[in-house]
């Protein structure tokens, strides 16, 4: 009766150069590839389906030693364990032990690190440093990242969750993403103990129930022709960068950072990049005449690249300078970015223009995926009319006017 176990003998193992698969017994197999490369190989059915499983090079592993590692399989098999998944989670938990010094800030670094080119700008990835060193590091900085779990992150979140809603929603976020990545590189196993949906969300009250929603202050739509006739009055870059804010309804970090390279004067459009952009997408904004008369007093002045430099050379206008502005002609009630509700409040009472041409020009993200996804175009020439029309109103003393209709040639 031929032998079911220990078929091959160590001298048939090192002489046999032929391609094929070689049955010692027991799942076990001698490899031989076209090339002469000896392997092990254990086979085995699980749940009906043939599996094989590298047990490692003849010259590494001899004959003796492959025998022992297949009986291994044999009985794990016996109990009803699966050799390659106990491999697996063994060389995980080995990896894990190795890096078990990788701290927190450590993998936050490395993480911040990894999408660095990610970020759409330099602030943007300064306040996730920020908000990581500022509320996170303090509690989970010089901890193992494995050792990181609920009563941790509930540590780290708690102090801050009513007090700042939403920068406390904001870490949330990111002490998932970098336990998330931790994850993934191996420095930790198990769930994400920062995860909110199924899990937080049955701890911390959501944002929008302790937070109150605070608009910017805006400016009366029927006032702000004389606002604009007032602002006229004041000297310096900023004056002229409100004015142009105004009349685009563009947001305070656009305007700032508009360059001359973004402007077309002759075709009368201003292209902001995707990459400064709130939603990630090119926004293109048409120019009325009015706007393009502030851009062509910038250009006589030509000393940067940026349409409003700032008090330093090179840099441009800085985010605060609107602001000081409105204080100083005592108008503290009043935002830079309140008047996108100025523009948004007429268009919606003052004119016929359809929603979705103002919600353009604000450059808003549409919220139904479906109506996204069949969105192809940006309706700039519906547009150009709006904030024509928009300017037209701004500068006219009486508030007085009808109803702006949109043109039929459109």
């Amino acid at each position: 009766m031929a032998r079911k176990l220990n078929r091959l003998t160590a001298v048939e193992v090192r002489a046999n150069d032929k391609k094929g698969m070689y049955h010692d017994g027991g799942g076990l197999y001698l490899q031989v590839s076209s090339s002469g490369t000896k392997s092990w190989i254990f086979r085995f059915t699980l749940d009906g389906r043939a599996r094989e499983m590298g047990l490692g090079p003849v010259h590494a592993i001899p004959l003796a030693d492959a025998r022992k590692r297949a009986a291994e399989c044999r009985r794990m098999r016996l109990d009803g364990i699966d050799p390659i998944e106990a491999r697996s989670e063994h060389r995980s938990w080995k990896k894990l032990e190795a890096a078990r010094g990788k701290t927190f800030d450590a993998c936050a670094a490395a993480y911040l690190d990894a999408h660095n080119d990610g970020w759409r700008n330099a602030k943007h990835r300064e306040q996730w440093r920020n908000t990581l060193s500022s509320y996170a590091s303090p509690v989970l900085g010089s901890l193992p990242v494995q050792a990181v779990d609920l009563a941790l992150v509930m540590k780290a979140l708690e102090p801050i969750w009513k007090a700042k809603p939403e920068t406390a929603s904001r870490l949330r976020g990111r002490i998932e993403a970098v336990l998330d990545w931790a994850k993934v590189r191996g420095y930790r196993v198990g769930e994400n103990p920062a995860r909110w949906r199924g899990h937080l969300d049955k701890l911390l009250p959501a944002r929008a129930k302790i937070q109150k929603v605070v608009h910017h202050p805006a400016l009366p739509y029927s006032e702000i022709a004389d606002f604009i006739v007032s602002l006229r009055t004041q000297e310096g870059i900023a004056a002229c960068a409100l004015e142009f804010l105004i009349l685009t309804a563009a947001r305070t970090g656009e305007i700032i950072g508009a360059r001359w390279d973004e402007v077309d004067l002759n075709e009368k459009v201003w292209v902001v990049s995707g990459e400064r952009m709130k939603t990630g997408r090119e926004h293109r904004v048409p120019l009325s005449g009015p706007a393009l008369a502030v851009f062509k007093k910038m250009k006589e002045i030509g000393e940067s690249d940026f349409v409003f430099p700032g008090g330093k050379r090179g840099k441009p206008l800085s985010n605060m300078a609107m602001l000081a502005l409105l204080k100083r002609i005592g108008r503290n009630d009043l935002t830079a970015h309140g008047f996108r509700s100025t523009f948004r409040d007429w268009a919606a009472e003052r004119t016929n223009f359809p929603r979705e041409v103002v919600e353009m020009a604000l450059a808003h993200t549409i919220e139904n995926k479906v109506e996204a996804a069949y969105r192809r175009g940006d309706l700039f020439q519906k547009r150009r009319q709006l904030m024509e029309a928009w300017a037209r109103f701004c500068l006219t003393t009486s508030v007085q006017a009808d109803v702006v209709p949109i043109s039929s040639n459109t």
